[in-house]
């Protein structure tokens, strides 16, 4: 027998899934800010003449591309107050995790969108007496962050997507509420769905922004 439907169980979790989103939305932008301000020095790493720099910027990486980010969480949430007096909330191990890996993932955008630009304005800006550090602030870096503006944008939804792992060291998002609806309703389908289609709609959201976005920054720079 076909099994009947019944989304109406929803509607009494409403308010449970509006928190959870906020939880969801919240830990996505502090962790792509987390994630940003950890890239740029990971990315200056890793074009530095510095050996030793190069080597941290390159065992960063592969730390945080070979280890399962599930992993990473239970480590950042169960093991490291083990080793410090302080204890993370799950929150804030989480938004660490996520932004360190996209501080990682990021950097590697940055650094191609950094070796792209042109060698004249390094050697022009050189020539007019600034600084090194004056010169990626005010001239290279704002170039690269535009030019790997869709690859930010693919980050912050596979960030958004990825926060379905804070469910497992006890943060309560959407996942969170779906699983609670499922254990007590013995019902799957109707949550799971809503679930997706949350996730669905913010995905497509970010994508028009994103789009948004790149065509004001086209129009600027054509300005």
């Amino acid at each position: 027998n076909a099994v009947q439907l019944d989304f109406s169980i929803i509607l009494d979790w409403l308010p449970a899934f509006g928190s959870a989103l906020l939880v969801t939305l919240e830990t996505t932008v502090c962790s792509l800010i987390v994630g940003l301000l950890l890239s740029i020095p990971l990315s200056l790493c890793k074009i530095s003449n510095i050996k030793p720099l190069q080597w941290f910027a390159f065992f960063y990486t592969s730390v945080f591309r070979g280890v399962p980010m599930l992993v990473q969480g239970f480590m950042m949430y169960f093991g490291i107050p083990l080793l410090l007096p302080e204890h993370f909330t799950a929150f804030q191990a989480g938004t660490l995790v996520f932004g360190m890996n996209s501080a990682a993932y990021i950097s590697e955008s940055l650094k191609g969108g950094i070796n792209a630009i042109d060698r004249g304005q390094y050697e022009a800006a050189m020539a007019l007496g600034v600084h090194y550090p004056g010169m990626m602030k005010d001239i290279i870096l704002p170039q690269a962050i535009k030019s790997v503006l869709p690859s930010l944008v693919n980050e912050f939804i596979s960030l958004l997507k990825n926060t379905t792992l804070i469910a497992s060291i006890g943060l309560v998002d959407i996942l969170s509420v779906g699983q609670r609806i499922q254990a007590r309703t013995y019902r799957a389908f109707e949550p799971f769905f809503v679930i997706s289609v949350f996730y669905y709609v913010l995905v497509l959201g970010l994508s028009f922004m994103g789009k948004l976005l790149e065509k004001k920054v086209n129009a600027s720079d054509r300005g």
